[in-house]
């Protein structure tokens, strides 16, 4: 596998940074996780849009322009001859001091991997997956807008963990208020009364990019689709309920909290998504050729 590292394609086993990165002393740094659909990177355009904002919000200044790293991308996954798989994207603050000051950092570093992918076993896209509420909460919009996409995911991960640990392969994240935030790595839907429902960015739900594809296709099936702060409550009482995200993709949800949803199998709203959506990657991608 090759690894583009600062400009250079190098040997996973020489794709080395300094122990004085920020991005691994503090978590100080942005990424993008994107996928690639038969030769097609999806919605690439929308990722590094999103990575400029991540990066402004941090006051972290880019090394490379939007189609410098356009470029970088498609050219990883030719390196490493993918025409399906998952790309990492990573911008640190680059080398500095010991202490939290990012002074002196810097260049920062650019980190590309491309390499095969695959979340969640195909029979829980066909049987649903289970998800259970967890105590770690998502951080508090106020304190570090969901919209930032840091490699800071301690939070994520120990709910992760708590999930994993009762047996669980995906833990719901709530907010301060007790409303649904998100999952782990993937945004939430419900469909209630012929209307889908998904939580407002300010519970502390990331600006997915599948998210607002997921919605773009509810409205082109006829659904009403509407942002509002959502409870476990309405989860465990909604007929249909699905996650959406880059690796995830769109995922049907049959328990939560150890209740079913609906009649405990994927409805055929969810299954309507994840074949549309499925249709539509290589529409919305980037051609590698």
């Amino acid at each position: 596998m090759k690894i583009y590292l600062n400009g250079e394609f190098v040997e996973k086993a020489d794709a080395k940074i300094s122990v004085f990165d920020h991005g691994l002393l503090y978590g100080d740094g942005v990424f993008e996780g994107i996928r690639l659909y038969e030769g097609c990177v999806y919605k690439l355009d929308d990722h590094l849009e999103r990575l400029e904002f991540s990066a402004k919000a941090i006051l972290l200044d880019l090394p490379m322009e939007r189609g410098e790293f356009a470029q970088a991308v498609c050219n990883s996954c030719r390196e490493n001859g993918l025409t399906n798989g998952y790309i990492r994207l990573v911008v640190t603050r680059g080398a500095g001091h010991l202490g939290l000051t990012p002074d002196g950092c810097g260049p920062p570093s650019v980190i590309i991997i491309a390499d095969e992918i695959q979340l969640y076993p195909e029979e829980l896209y066909e049987n649903g997956l289970k998800i259970i509420s967890v105590p770690t909460r998502r951080i508090n919009s106020s304190a570090l807008p969901p919209a930032v996409k840091s490699l800071n995911y301690l939070n994520n991960i120990l709910a992760k963990i708590e999930a994993k640990r009762v047996g669980f392969q995906e833990a719901l994240m709530l907010n301060d208020k007790g409303e649904i935030a998100e999952c782990t790595g993937d945004n939430v839907f419900i469909l209630n009364k012929g209307i889908v429902y998904t939580p407002p960015l300010d519970a502390g739900s990331l600006r997915g990019i599948t998210r607002a594809a997921v919605m773009d296709l509810a409205q082109e099936l006829g659904f009403m689709v509407k942002e509002q702060a959502l409870t476990r409550y309405d989860l465990w009482t909604a007929e249909e309920c699905f996650l959406t995200g880059t690796a995830a993709e769109v995922i049907p949800c049959v328990e939560v909290d150890h209740r079913s949803v609906g009649n405990g199998v994927p409805g055929p709203v969810s299954k309507s998504l994840i074949e549309k959506f499925r249709e539509k990657v290589k529409v919305d991608g980037v051609l590698l050729d």
